[in-house]
């Protein structure tokens, strides 16, 4: 989700009845604050958490909000679903506004994260980051040697016509992989197990960056992050 950035000549007139030939001279008669400092150009960049006052009235205060939900299987990762319960339906009535940072299927579990801030959350997903993500998988068959050697040297997707970034596999137990993405595919690890013939019975995300998935959340449950948890997230190792 991109946000939105406005001149601010032009989010005057967007919120007010004032043209923008007008906000020169209220920016001259100091009436425009930005951020509780009186405003000097018309050219002044306002982005989404920019607090703007003209007078006494508030145009703009918005506060970034930035969560962690476990989510359970069957939930859907979209904002609405006619069928399915979705993970906004999960969340208080004063958070639906939020989207979600990289999405899991409705029966994957685990880690995800939901925001107002198009800019972290554009972050998380921008490949100069490399940003991982890491799961536990379970799987039908059990796991042999190959399945390292195919994941690490990427899969040619002939539908798409792309090839996956490598990624890791560690094998926890016969039947069971640590699996760490850079990137998020459609259905991505299942089809490359499926290239196996190995069904992948569960995936569960366990953390993403630096940010493990709390074990004190029950599936469904969710809470806020701290700052040092938002700045850190896409810190590299």
């Amino acid at each position: 989700m991109q946000s939105r950035t406005y001149r601010l000549d032009r989010f005057i007139a967007k919120h007010t009845d004032h043209s923008k030939n007008d906000v020169r001279i209220l920016i001259a008669k100091g009436r425009v604050y930005v951020n509780q400092t009186v405003a000097v150009s018309v050219d002044q960049i306002i982005k989404q958490f920019d607090e703007v006052i003209l007078d006494d009235e508030v145009l703009q205060k918005n506060t970034p909000i930035y969560l962690m939900l476990n989510k359970p299987a069957g939930v859907v990762s979209a904002t609405s679903d006619p069928q399915h319960t979705t993970v906004i339906d999960l969340l208080d009535d004063h958070y639906k506004d939020l989207h979600i940072a990289g999405r899991l299927d409705r029966f994957s579990t685990g880690l995800l994260l939901l925001t107002n801030d198009g800019e972290w959350s554009n972050s998380l997903s921008h490949p100069d980051n490399r940003v991982a993500k890491r799961y536990i998988v379970e799987l039908k068959e059990p796991i042999t040697d190959a399945y390292g050697d195919a994941f690490a040297k990427g899969m040619h997707f002939a539908y798409e016509d792309i090839t996956t970034q490598p990624a890791q596999l560690k094998q926890l137990e016969p039947r069971v992989a640590e699996v760490t993405l850079h990137e998020g595919r459609y259905h991505q690890i299942k089809r490359m197990f499926g290239r196996f013939r190995n069904q992948v019975l569960s995936l569960h995300r366990v953390s993403i960056g630096n940010l493990p998935l709390d074990d004190a959340l029950k599936p469904g449950e969710y809470r806020m992050l701290t700052r040092d948890e938002v700045v850190n997230i896409t810190l590299q190792a």
